[in-house]
């Protein structure tokens, strides 16, 4: 867009967005967003991506966002729009995740009078965003609109909305001769917190760092391996921070919490020194709070001070990111050899393995993750559904660092197949595999449209018990086996579903062969949805219960 003596509220917001570097959004229009849709139809350099619901609009926004450290950006109308989009911001905000949500309101006149498709925006989102906004006249976005980006990725990354009434958006001004940029928040610890650090590291005897989402937002990967080698110090990773080792190394430890390895959670258990990077200590990893490494010191690493002390209270709080903090404990520390540490590590794997049956047959939990891995790229991107599926593939698959998208805080069913076509869409070259479950890709299904008329590269891998599994599942463990409203009377036949939709669809329980059949489809380009039928019997293990320490793991 050409800037000339005026513009309209609808076509600052465009120009703002492209000046931003933005060049994918995506939405749904409806009244309230029509004339900033009628502005977007102008822009040479912003391409728009019709969702099918705007909740996939924000997960599509999430999945740019994760693939690349970049805001996403959606689009959303009034009312039943923007509380469609609710679920994708909570989501975002619990797993740190920059995105710009600009929704359209009633015209400012009609605000309060209970007005078509009206709903209280701005009080409806606050809890569940980073900031907010309500635009009162055109003349301020030239503020807002910068500074929204700035908070989506400044600090702890997370979601902030806009709140444009049809009127504003229709508002003509004279162009902004400049508008006011904020810089990003510079964050970082003194050198003495670093010094104090250095000086508990050198002192452990069995350290483990604990690397959480913060790391792979900072995609301080490399860093968390050059200071694990260099101190040689295990590593362990809750849902989010998967990928910040490779799979294979030894130091390698996994995911802790209530589906960790049980020789995870007992070597956290006996560990004297827990050095947490970007990590919230959230329920699901700690289990017992108080059980939860009872014995060790802890250094907390984070970009969000607000969250030291609220479930572990830090013998050392450094407030810095993720990335820098690396760095400086780097270059501090010296070099070392922890072999009776890693000895014990050896002992641990040995006596409390993940108990993880060696099944070769591909319609098997662990057996079908394990095909999957050997015939997909080795850089896959990797995004899941929430459920019985996300938590074997946390156990089984070896992801790369920053190729693992998933719903770790809000987790929220029918995330999958949308992040999967944000992050397609951020790399087209890329093969992007979605595991979901059959109750997971009944949440967003719609979205198979959007995946077939983008034509993108995204291997849907429908992991089909008949169930809700995890809910299942534990109301078989801790329920009495009370199977209430977990069980789906009427199985849904999704390849047909796909097809429907314009998605090709392999069905494993078809074919002779169903290696074959998996390996074939896979090597397909383009969208494929490949359904594998699993026993609802099969549970995922290690279970945690609620209220139970780590180490009381049901194996």
């Amino acid at each position: 867009m050409h800037p000339h003596d005026s513009c309209t509220g609808a076509e600052l917001i465009i120009h703002l967005l492209e000046r931003e570097g933005v060049e994918l959004v995506a939405g749904m229009p409806g009244g309230a967003l029509l004339p900033l849709y009628e502005a977007l139809g102008r822009s040479k350099r912003i391409r728009h991506i019709l969702a099918r619901h705007e909740q996939a609009a924000g997960f599509i926004a999430q999945g740019l966002a994760r693939a690349t450290g970049r805001v996403g950006v959606c689009l959303a109308t009034s009312g039943p729009g923007v509380t469609n989009v609710i679920t994708a911001l909570a989501d975002a905000q619990l797993d740190s995740v920059p995105i710009v949500c600009i929704a359209g309101q009633v015209p400012t006149h009609l605000i309060g009078t209970a007005a078509f498709q009206e709903v209280p925006t701005i009080d409806m989102v606050r809890p569940i965003t980073k900031a907010s906004f309500f635009v009162r006249d055109a003349a301020e976005l030239a503020q807002i609109v910068p500074r929204a980006f700035q908070l989506a990725r400044s600090g702890r990354p997370g979601p902030v909305l806009i709140d444009a009434p049809k009127d504003v958006q229709l508002q003509r001004i004279s162009w902004p001769t400049a508008a006011a940029l904020e810089r990003d928040v510079a964050y970082g610890a003194q050198a003495i917190h670093y010094d104090e650090a250095v000086k508990y590291i050198n002192a452990a005897q069995r350290p483990i760092l604990y690397a959480g989402g913060g790391v792979a937002t900072a995609r301080a990967h490399s860093l968390l391996r050059e200071m694990a080698e260099r101190n040689d110090i295990p590593v362990t990773m809750t849902l989010m921070g998967l990928g910040a080792l490779p799979a294979s190394h030894p130091l390698n430890l996994g995911m802790l919490g209530m589906h960790g390895a049980r020789y995870t959670n007992r070597a956290v258990d006996e560990c004297d020194l827990l050095i947490a990077i970007g990590a919230r200590f959230d329920d699901r990893a700690t289990g017992a709070r108080e059980r939860f490494a009872p014995g060790a010191r802890i250094i907390h690493i984070d970009i969000d001070e607000s969250g030291f002390g609220k479930v572990k209270t830090p013998t050392l709080a450094i407030h810095d990111d993720a990335g820098a903090a690396l760095a400086k404990l780097i270059a501090r520390l010296a070099p070392r050899r922890r072999p009776q540490w890693n000895g014990r590590i050896r002992f641990l794997r040995n006596a409390y393995p993940l108990r993880r049956p060696q099944e070769e047959r591909v319609c098997s939990p662990y057996g079908l993750i394990d095909a999957v891995a050997a015939y997909a790229p080795r850089d896959a991107i990797v995004a899941t559904d929430v459920g019985q599926h996300q938590m074997w593939v946390a156990q089984a698959y070896p992801v790369c660092a920053g190729r693992w998208l998933t719903s770790g805080g809000l987790g929220a069913m029918g995330f999958g197949l949308p992040a999967a076509i944000g992050a397609a869409l951020a790399e087209p070259d890329a093969t992007v595999i979605c595991f979901t479950g059959d109750g997971s890709l009944l949440m967003n299904i719609q979205e198979l449209a959007t995946l077939a008329e983008l034509d993108l590269n995204v291997k849907i891998i429908v992991m089909d018990n008949g169930a809700l599994g995890l809910v299942r599942q534990q109301q078989e463990l801790f329920y009495g086996r009370r199977f209430v409203a977990s069980s789906f009377a009427q199985p849904s036949a999704f390849p047909g579903i796909a097809r429907a939709f314009g998605v090709p669809a392999v069905d494993l329980e078809a074919h002779g062969s169903p290696h074959r059949a998996l390996a074939d489809a896979l090597a397909e380009p383009g969208p494929m949805l490949i359904r594998a039928p699993i026993a609802a019997e099969h549970h995922v293990l290690p279970m945690v219960a609620p209220g139970a320490a780590n180490v009381e793991a049901i194996a």
